[in-house]
This record gives structure tokens, C-alpha cells and sequence, in this order.
């Protein structure tokens, strides 16, 4: 039997991978379109039923065996995983983001820092630090800047991926969080130097203890037709949606999928976030079996949660779990075909 921190950190890994991969093939569409094309959110649409991760679900995991590798000590972890980012590059990854693929080309050519971008790539894979190191604020604040800076040194993109890991944080401690606690603990840590984003932070909660919906949120923020991945739209939504279902994974996903826009990092976030709370018996069986995924399989996955936790109760590094080359160049090659054949796919109707 897992224990409580064990489950999470589980919960988190599997919560980010079904995420991703349920909200894959719905990213770019808007709203309007997205529901005429996939009428019913009830099973992957990537692959005959299936579902396969994206960036968000492999950066998470690389986060995860840095930590691993690390123990938390901030040091190793940001020099673990500006390698892991370097080598994940020769991996051919599809979809890669202009901002990470300029930051990851600087670390080849020998830069500890990231380029000045506001993208939602360090969010996306900062909730499993929160999980584990959200105890510690000083520390954890440390560990979110170190990851966000190998990619990401716009502020604002620390901000958030703090505002992430800390809400995955809270979400591992409790079944329920209180909204304006969430919100004061975060303007408290963050002060004044964020107070743009703790503007859009406030309006979040209020939101959720309003009860509105996701998509009503996200056309306050002017996004009408679709979450952006620009850092100031991505997680004021998240963490919207997470406020009011806060137990309730399925109803999360479905809720900012089809908000629109970059529907497979928002759906990671937020399936990272609820998945700490729930672990894993709260994600959908269905789901999790219609993973389909290798080397970076469910069961790899979880394995790696569980050696995360052994190190965060222990204390002590560990060698973390690795992925063959060539198997990552097959899978990326099949990833890439099916992402080609869904572009196709958009040029039909309906419209």
C-alpha cells in the first residue's frame, strides 16, 4: 500500500500525463470548431481511441528524475536537468515551443540561463516540485526558480510556475482548499513585485467562489477563443478550474478543454494539480488504460513516482530511471506522423 505522499507524487505524474494526452488533439481549436468536430469528451481522440503525452508530460517526468537524482538539493537538480533538457532536444521532440527550443540551443552552446519569454513552458512542469517540496516555501521558491531559468527569465514565467507548484502543494495537503488562503498565501510569498498576476489571481478565486465556469473566466481575460500560451492566460484558468473541482478530475479536464487554445498544457497543469489531491484511483481507469505510450509508458511512470517519493522520505539520491534513445526516436517518429495526419485532419469539414 502506497503512502499519502507517495500517492501523490503518483497522482501528480499520472494526473499530468492523462491530462496532456486527453487535451492533445484539441490544442489550437477554437471553441466553436472544437465542439463540432469532437461533440462528446468521453475518450482520447489522438489514435484510434488512444492517447499519447506531448512536451508537458516529458518535461514533468525529466523534473522528477532531477529531483530524484538530486535529492532537492538545488545545485545538482539545475545542472541534471539543463542536461536532461539538452539530450531530450536530440530526442527530435514534436511540437517543441519557440522559446524552449532557443533556451535548450543555448544550453548546447554552453548558457546556464533561458531567453526572456513569458511562455507556460516552466508552469507546465512545475506542480510535481510543489508535491515535493512544498513544505519547505524557501526551498521550493528556489527549486521552481532554478527550472524556470534553464528555459524562461521573464519574471512573470517564475511567477506562475510558483503559483503551480504551490497549488500542488496544497492540493497533496488537503481535500479542500480555500480559495482567498490560497490567494493570500501566494501574495504573501510573492509581494509586490507580481502584482499584475496577483491581480489576475484574486479575480481567479473570486470566480471560482462565484461558481462560474471555466469558459466565462477565460472571456474576462479576453480569451473568447482560447486559452493562449502566454503565462498571464494559462494559469489564472488552471487555477480557476482547480478551485472548483478540486476532487473532481474528469469534470476539470473536460471543463478547460474546451475552454480552447493550448488545451493539452492547461489540461496537464490542472491534471497534475487535482491529480495530487486524488492520486491515482481518482483519474478514470478508462483513461488511464487507453494510455498508450512507450518507453515513457503509465507503468514507467508510476515507477518513477514511486522511486521520487522513496527519495523525498529517505532523503538520500538516487540513480532515477531512464528511457532508451532509439525508443524515443521510434515513438517520436509515430508521434509526428499522427500529429501530421491530424493537421490534415482540421482542413475538412465541419467547420
Amino acid at each position: 500500500m502506497m503512502s499519502r505522499s507517495c500517492e501523490s507524487i503518483v497522482g501528480c505524474l499520472l494526473g499530468t500525463a492523462v491530462g496532456d494526452a486527453f487535451g492533445l488533439p484539441y490544442e489550437g481549436l477554437s471553441k466553436r470548431r472544437q465542439v463540432r468536430v469532437y461533440p462528446h469528451l468521453d475518450r482520447y481522440q489522438f489514435l484510434f481511441g488512444r492517447g499519447m503525452v506531448s512536451d508537458d508530460t516529458e518535461h514533468t517526468c525529466m523534473v522528477a528524475q532531477s529531483l530524484i537524482v538530486s535529492a532537492g538539493n538545488i545545485d545538482k537538480f539545475s545542472k541534471d536537468l539543463a542536461w536532461r533538457l539538452r539530450f531530450w532536444l536530440l530526442g527530435l521532440p514534436a511540437g517543441i515551443g519557440y522559446g524552449t527550443l532557443r533556451s535548450i540551443l543555448k544550453l548546447w552552446l554552453g548558457y546556464r540561463s533561458g531567453v526572456f519569454s513569458a511562455g507556460n513552458g516552466a508552469a507546465m512542469r512545475s506542480a510535481i516540485i510543489g508535491v515535493c517540496y512544498g513544505d519547505d516555501l524557501q526551498k521550493l521558491r528556489e527549486l521552481v526558480r532554478a527550472s524556470t531559468r534553464l528555459t524562461h527569465t521573464d519574471p512573470k514565467a517564475e511567477y506562475v510556475a510558483f503559483a503551480v507548484a504551490f497549488a500542488a502543494h496544497l492540493s497533496s495537503c488537503r481535500s479542500k482548499v480555500d480559495s482567498q488562503s490560497y490567494y493570500c498565501q501566494l501574495k504573501t510569498t510573492l509581494g509586490r513585485e507580481a502584482v499584475e498576476f496577483l491581480y489576475l489571481i484574486k479575480k481567479a478565486c473570486d470566480c471560482a467562489d462565484a461558481g462560474e465556469n471555466s469558459a466565462n473566466f477565460a472571456s474576462q481575460l479576453g480569451r473568447n477563443n482560447g486559452v493562449s500560451g502566454y503565462v498571464y492566460h494559462t494559469v489564472p484558468v488552471v487555477i480557476q478550474t482547480w478551485l472548483r473541482h478540486q476532487q473532481n478530475y474528469p469534470g476539470a479536464i473536460r471543463e478547460i478543454i474546451r475552454c480552447g487554445g493550448d488545451t493539452d498544457t492547461t489540461a496537464a497543469i490542472l491534471g497534475g494539480i487535482i491529480g495530487a489531491s486524488v492520486g491515482k484511483d481518482g483519474i478514470p481507469d478508462l483513461w488511464l488504460q487507453g494510455l498508450w505510450e512507450w518507453p515513457r509508458s503509465k507503468v514507467w511512470i508510476e515507477l518513477l513516482g514511486k522511486q521520487l517519493a522513496d527519495v523525498c522520505d529517505r532523503g538520500n539520491p538516487q540513480r532515477a530511471l531512464s528511457l532508451p534513445l532509439l525508443g524515443i526516436w521510434l515513438r517520436n517518429l509515430l508521434f509526428m506522423l499522427v500529429v501530421i495526419v491530424h493537421g490534415f485532419r482540421r482542413l475538412l469539414p465541419p467547420y
